[in-house]
């Protein structure tokens, strides 16, 4: 049964580097790639690489692409856009007075019931 298993593991591997090996090279992405003549086999015609004629990366292009990759999330900001209304921050746990209408918040519990410790009985 030993064998069995391994011929099949045999051929799965097999199958999976021919699929890699037979890829449509159409389906690759168009990338600048590096410089390539066009050169064809002088038995096909075909020609010699997945992208002939196309240059190389390391032109401006390239180096605007690079230099602006990250440029959202590494930009300064100075200030916070979500505070933009304050005008006066009062501290810790008080509400800053703010452009427009001024929120307050009412204590959950106006007045208390005095409640008698002492069960009756």
């Amino acid at each position: 049964m030993k064998p069995f298993w391994i011929t099949v593991i045999v051929a799965f591997v097999f199958g999976f580097v021919a699929s890699l090996a037979f890829a449509n090279p159409d389906m690759l992405p168009k990338h600048p790639g590096y410089p390539s003549k066009k050169e064809v086999s002088p038995v096909t015609g075909q020609p010699l690489t997945n992208d002939p004629g196309q240059t190389n990366a390391g032109g401006d292009k390239a180096l605007k692409e690079a230099a602006g990759f990250d440029d959202a999330r590494s930009v300064q900001q100075l200030t916070d856009p979500n505070n933009q209304r304050i005008l006066k921050n009062d501290g810790a746990g008080i509400l800053p007075k703010v452009q427009g209408p001024q929120i307050k918040i009412e204590p959950p519990v106006k007045e208390a019931t005095k409640v008698n410790a002492s069960p009756e009985r």
